[in-house]
């Protein structure tokens, strides 16, 4: 072959690497922060009054809460030693494919693109209108949702570093939210002695079940979704086999001890007979520490919080359908990367339309509904894929393995499937439609392999 047409294949190859690569620039601090903030957000604000439905005790519902936590750290053991391994775009996708296969690959990153990921982000634009609304009464909700979206999807747009450094900014403001309310409360009880922790336990002559606790988990285990941002990151993360594990088990663990903080403080500020089935649960705290008018202004800060998590969301979701584009299994412009930002902006305006039409389809507990089947199924596919890779690939360079191998991926895994349970008896409606986007995925997956038959990646 002639050196010239060789030097021109070389040419149009690393042509096509600039458009499909990613840069590591982000630093530890990032990426902890990016944890933590993909986290903690409209959840601790929102959901507490949910829970209070199910668990109507102070106690049970801190070890709700509590219980929640615990579980998300496990999964962050788990996920660190496959982020190390392997530190590609696309996080539970790219370990479900090396573990399973491409199809079961295919089938997370489908889900995810529809339920998980587009669901969540929806959740989180539409939880932003309900605090907005306090602040600008009678704004349409879906238009306050949508322009979040929009706002937040064009940050992103400008650099993964930028994204990141705005996200993180706004963490600081959520942990500072936190912060005010905890000081708020000690200061009240100290003055006056009031709190509200009655009922704190059900006695003998009260029923307890656990089917109650169950669903309860359900929407406590959603406020801790998003954990994995950084799996899904790690393509443009520095040293990714010690960022990854380390910034994974430090942001859980702060994001823990913050929720129970807040839940400890609305147990203390709001009565049980207000909470149950409250909403703005921050907002009512909030006012009953610093009055109504400085209640409004809570309102708005935790509606910048709520936006900052939303960021983070959009930021670590839209490397999902990037990777799967870039894989030849999803529709091809998504898995550029823009040469001036290099970031997969195709991807990030596509998740943004599809997150838009869901902010129209329901309220913010019937968006939790839709997600959580998908999400906890495929949490326990990937934990297991921990057990799958040992066996698979013993030797396989593992900057971090996980503590408690094989007890805590296999406990894990069977929380999980409980949980997938519990949410096919009380919630069979929304995990019917999870399922039949799942196997939707079937029939997809064929027509793409199908596609790259005829089309061979380059």
């Amino acid at each position: 072959m002639p050196s010239d047409m060789m030097n021109g294949q070389r040419m149009d190859k690393s042509k096509i690497a600039a458009k499909t690569d990613l840069k590591r620039s982000l630093r530890m601090g990032d990426t902890t922060l990016l944890v933590i903030g993909s986290v903690f957000g409209s959840g601790i604000f929102l959901t507490t009054g949910i829970v209070a439905e199910r668990l109507p005790y102070s106690g049970l519902i801190w070890l709700a809460w509590a219980a929640g936590g615990i579980v998300t750290i496990i999964g962050a053991l788990c996920y660190g030693e496959l982020g190390g391994l392997f530190p590609k775009a696309g996080g539970p996708y790219v370990y479900l494919q090396k573990a399973y296969g491409r199809a079961a690959a295919f089938s997370f990153g489908w889900t995810f693109f529809w339920i998980i990921g587009g669901g969540g982000i929806a959740a989180l634009a539409v939880g932003f209108a309900d605090y907005a609304e306090a602040l600008w009464p009678g704004m349409p909700r879906p238009a306050a949702a949508v322009f979040a979206l929009a706002v937040m999807t064009a940050l992103n747009s400008a650099g993964v570093v930028v994204g990141s450094r705005v996200q993180g900014a706004l963490t600081v403001v959520r942990i500072a939210s936190i912060a005010a309310l905890v000081v708020g409360a000690v200061v009240v009880v100290a003055k006056t002695g009031n709190q509200h922790l009655s009922p704190f336990w059900p006695s003998a002559t009260n029923s307890f079940s656990w089917t109650a606790f169950g669903t309860a988990l359900i929407a406590v285990f959603w406020s801790y979704d998003g954990w994995y941002a950084v799996n899904c990151t790690a393509e443009e993360i520095r040293s990714p086999g010690k960022t990854i594990p380390l910034s994974l088990v430090l942001g859980t663990t702060a994001v823990l001890v913050l929720y129970l903080a807040a839940n400890v403080v609305y147990s203390i500020t709001v009565p049980m007979s207000r909470m149950v089935g409250l909403v703005r649960i921050g907002e009512a705290s909030a006012a009953s520490l610093f009055g109504a008018s400085n209640g409004i202004v809570f309102a708005a800060v935790i509606a910048l919080a709520i936006l900052g998590c939303l960021g983070a969301n959009i930021l670590f979701c839209a490397r999902v359908p990037f990777a799967m584009a870039r894989d030849g299994l999803f529709f091809p412009i998504l898995g550029r990367v823009h040469p001036r930002s290099a970031v997969p902006l195709n991807a990030l305006a596509a998740q943004m339309i599809w997150a838009s039409l869901l902010c129209l389809s329901g309220t913010y507990e019937e968006l939790i509904e839709f997600v959580m089947f998908a999400a906890v199924l495929f949490y326990a596919a990937t934990a297991a894929a921990v057990v799958v890779l040992r066996k698979k690939d013993p030797e396989a360079s593992r900057p971090y393995r996980v503590w408690g191998y094989p007890i805590l991926p296999a406990a894990y895994v069977i929380f999980n499937l409980a949980l997938v349970i519990a949410l096919i008896v009380e919630k069979p409606l929304p995990s019917l439609a999870g399922a039949g986007f799942i196997l939707l995925g079937g029939p997809a997956f064929l027509l793409w392999r199908k596609k790259e038959s005829r089309c061979p990646r380059a």
